[in-house]
């Protein structure tokens, strides 16, 4: 096994877990996975937590750092962002044309069918209006968003310190652009360690979800599922591809296989963040991408770049006012794609985020908060998805980025791409 590259043994692992978590529901030892299995999949996710926020926060001063001119700053900033809101859009416009097209709430007693639950008391003290997220993109106490883990307002602090360090004296530039540099690269070495151990924390990962999980809930919302992979699946394999071959004259077959290992992470954590390590490695290390491209480049796609969440949460409202029977007019479909994508932004890169920010949607266009308790039983399998798509969609932008800032992508693994 240890012999075989990393995204096998992952791969291995990922169908290992997924086949003892189906043996486990009939055969009676399904608490055992979620009980005892699942500890090792959760050491692996605190392991990956530990060095998200340190790892962000010296790599985006790290890459802003190395910019240094305010022009070269300012284009790369507005490139990425580009990216971003073009590719979330749409993948937005895709899961609204799909939703409308299929209609997959619109089926007789379906409510009933689903056996309606409230909101989770979890989801309701997380409910925050629109105004407040993107306030909240300004920490008040950088510290203190950093022991909390708030992403938003790291990056806008990082990228702020980063660009004045670059105005600094001489001296203390200097000796500040090599501090952090220098925690950048031990931060990074210390991620390759524990990406070592990401087959054991994939297959407990798996067991444990399918073993919670089952396959009795996805009958009634079948439909609703085959929409949002339908959507997911187009995005995936057509839209970001085209974008790709199109603005970076990137084979997708040979960027899909250096970000197979980070995928797959992606699919078993549901957390773009805690696959961010994996992610820059891939690109480092993989894709021949430099250091100020995914220093600055992914972790900014890690926190608001979320093409998978923001087709879910479009295609999963309409859904929920199908459910209930509640037509939206054009203009309030206009406010889902608009609201979608800004929520989506604000979305953290953990598992639930999008069920969260979701509530600031329906709010947006007057529908019950607790329908969504309509979609919960499958949101875990669906997070899995959709984390996937983000995943990807953030290293398709950073290749295209660096493409388009003069360098030449897997020049590393393979001969150049045409």
């Amino acid at each position: 096994m240890m012999k075989l590259k990393l995204h096998w043994q992952i791969l291995i692992s990922l169908i290992l877990g997924l086949l003892l978590g189906l043996l486990s529901r009939p055969l009676g030892f399904q608490n055992i996975m979620v009980t005892k299995v699942a500890i090792l999949g959760t050491i692996f996710l605190r392991a990956l937590r530990m060095i998200i926020v340190p790892l962000i926060f010296s790599s985006i001063i790290s890459g802003v750092t190395s910019i240094r001119s305010a022009e070269s700053f300012g284009r790369l900033s507005g490139k990425t962002i580009l990216y971003y809101i073009s590719t979330s859009l749409l993948a937005i416009f895709t899961g609204l044309f799909l939703v409308n097209f299929f209609h997959p709430g619109v089926k007789p007693g379906l409510k009933d069918l689903l056996g309606f639950e409230k909101m989770p008391s979890e989801l309701q003290t997380s409910v925050e209006s629109l105004d407040e997220t993107l306030l909240g993109i300004i920490p008040v106490n950088p510290i203190q968003s950093m022991a909390r883990g708030d992403m938003l307002p790291i990056i806008f602090f990082a990228l702020l310190f980063g660009f004045f360090i670059t105005r600094a004296p001489k001296p203390y530039r200097e000796t500040l652009t090599d501090f952090f540099q220098g925690i950048f690269e031990v931060m990074m070495r210390l991620t390759q360690f524990i990406i070592r151990f990401t087959p054991v924390g994939v297959f407990a990962l798996m067991a444990k979800i399918v073993a919670q999980t089952g396959s009795e809930v996805f009958g009634p919302l079948g439909n609703y599922m085959l929409v949002v992979l339908a959507g997911l699946l187009f995005h995936a394999t057509l839209t970001l591809p085209a974008v790709l071959y199109l603005f970076g004259r990137i084979n997708p077959l040979q960027h899909l296989q250096a970000m197979s290992s980070a995928l797959m992470t992606a699919f078993s954590t549901a957390s773009s963040s805690a696959t961010l390590p994996l992610t820059m490695d891939a690109m480092e290390n993989n894709a021949g991408v430099s250091n100020k491209i995914t220093s600055f480049v992914l972790p900014l796609g890690a926190t608001i770049n979320m093409d998978g969440t923001a087709l879910y949460e479009c295609v999963a409202v309409i859904f929920i006012a199908q459910v209930y029977g509640i037509p939206l007019s054009i203009t309030q479909q206009f406010i889902v794609v608009v609201t979608a994508l800004l929520a989506s932004i604000g979305a953290a890169g953990i598992p639930m985020a999008g069920l969260v920010m979701m509530t600031i949607i329906l709010r947006a266009v007057g529908l019950p908060l607790e329908g969504v308790g309509l979609i919960l039983a499958v949101d875990r399998i669906l997070d899995m998805l959709r984390t996937s798509v983000n995943v990807w969609s953030d290293s398709c932008g950073t290749v295209v980025i660096a493409r388009t800032e003069g360098e030449t992508p897997f020049t590393m693994i393979g001969s150049p791409s045409q």
